[in-house]
């Protein structure tokens, strides 16, 4: 049976989209190597003015209103409302929705693909043959299909975390620490090396989770400094760690190209770059636009005389549209002066940056600002911060003189 469509990989991604497909009624299989129920190992955080009416009472385990970020030596509320997902729970909620269109799961690994005048043949490396009019590859930042251009200086996202009790708090009651940069604990020669810095919370019950991340290096920062920086932090506190119920490690690259936007098969999440240059979070933006998607691909999927080709360009059209792609450069750019700064320049942008009216800082991070309102706040930054971060960033722009170009131009 030709299916409508065809959705590989069963992460947050590639079920957000799966059940905005089904929910149109379309005929919609999904192909993934293990169980699509199968448990997601990795931690999900979300703003959770994000989330749709209604949809975070059913999908986040917690939910803090006490949020702070210590970019110096001083305490910076953020009063807006953070939230993590409980896995189980979206993951369950995600799933319901595919059962109810009717979806089917196949379990193999995505082979090749062959584009036919009105459908695709997916051809499984366990050697079974799938047909759908469209292909959607959610498989990751390491796509099956999607093809994007080579990449050159990948930044990485690295991160060690510990569930689990304590000798002591290392936060207050009820709280979330977006960001602790402070470094006090590190000898001179450490602070020398690539900044990172403390993600923390209140789990409840006496249980917490804190990790180590560094938002952005090339090359990666490694498990082994994260977790040494960690405890480094911990003991500075007297503060030890007596039970380990999960040691998360996380690892993605934050500043990859684009995808070709003409390509015959769809990307989604990561495969498609959709991991924000500005903070390395994705599931709220997938859940975000799964429907603008979805919506487009059923439309194109409306007419009969539609090929591959012709639906898939409705869907990247849908998901990367012309301003989107020149904001995706501005934020890149961003990128490329966070991985210039050292410590210290590093604590003073962010002392700048969360000191912005809320509704830049906010709007930046979900992105959900214009090119004109990002570019403003780009600015406000440049304007504000002291003259070591505007430095830094003069030579940014000298650096990559590319983006901007992109970004402003086309």
């Amino acid at each position: 049976m030709i299916v409508d469509a065809l959705v590989i990989g069963a992460g947050p991604a590639g079920l957000a989209l799966a059940a905005a497909l089904a929910q149109h009624g379309l005929r919609v299989s999904g192909l993934t190597p293990r169980d699509p129920a199968s448990r997601w190992s990795n931690t999900y955080g979300v703003w959770c003015d994000e989330l749709e009416d209604g949809l975070a009472d059913r999908v986040l385990g917690h939910c803090w209103t006490d949020c702070v970020v210590y970019a110096g030596e001083h305490e910076l509320a953020l009063n807006r409302n953070y939230g993590l997902f409980d896995n189980t729970r979206l993951q369950t909620h995600l799933l319901t929705q595919c059962e109810r269109g009717g979806m089917i799961w196949q379990q193999g690994m995505a082979g090749r693909v062959e584009h036919l005048a009105d459908y695709s043949r997916l051809t499984t490396r366990q050697g079974a043959v799938l047909e759908a009019r469209v292909v959607i590859d959610a498989s990751g930042h390491r796509p099956a299909l999607v093809q994007r251009p080579a990449a050159t200086d990948v930044a990485y996202q690295a991160a060690y975390g510990i569930v689990g009790t304590f000798s002591r708090p290392p936060v207050r009651a009820r709280q979330l620490v977006l960001m602790d940069y402070r470094a006090n604990h590190l000898t001179p020669e450490e602070c020398a090396d690539p900044p990172t810095f403390l993600y923390a919370m209140d789990l409840g019950d006496g249980l917490y989770f804190v990790e180590e991340t560094s938002l952005a290096h090339a090359p990666a920062v490694s498990f082994a400094v994260l977790e040494h920086r960690l405890r480094r932090r911990l003991a500075a506190q007297a503060i030890e760690v007596q039970e380990v119920q999960h040691v998360e490690h996380c690892l993605f690259p934050m500043n990859l190209p684009l995808p070709d936007l003409d390509q015959p098969v769809v990307g989604f999440g990561s495969a498609a770059s959709m991991v924000r240059p500005a903070s390395g979070y994705q599931v709220g933006a997938a859940l975000k636009r799964a429907p603008v998607v979805a919506q487009a691909l059923a439309q194109a999927l409306g007419s009969e005389r539609s090929s591959p080709g012709d639906i898939a360009r409705a869907g990247w059209r849908a998901l990367w549209p012309e301003q989107q792609v020149r904001k995706h450069q501005l934020y890149l750019f961003g990128l490329a002066s966070l991985l210039r700064f050292d410590q210290p320049r590093t604590q003073a942008f962010f002392t700048t940056f969360f000191q912005l009216p809320r509704q830049q800082w906010a709007g930046y991070l979900s992105d959900t600002l214009s090119q004109r309102e990002l570019l403003q706040t780009m600015l406000r930054v440049f304007r504000q911060a002291p003259n070591s971060v505007r430095t830094t960033l003069m030579q940014t722009a000298g650096g990559e003189r590319t983006l901007l170009w992109r970004a402003l131009i086309g």
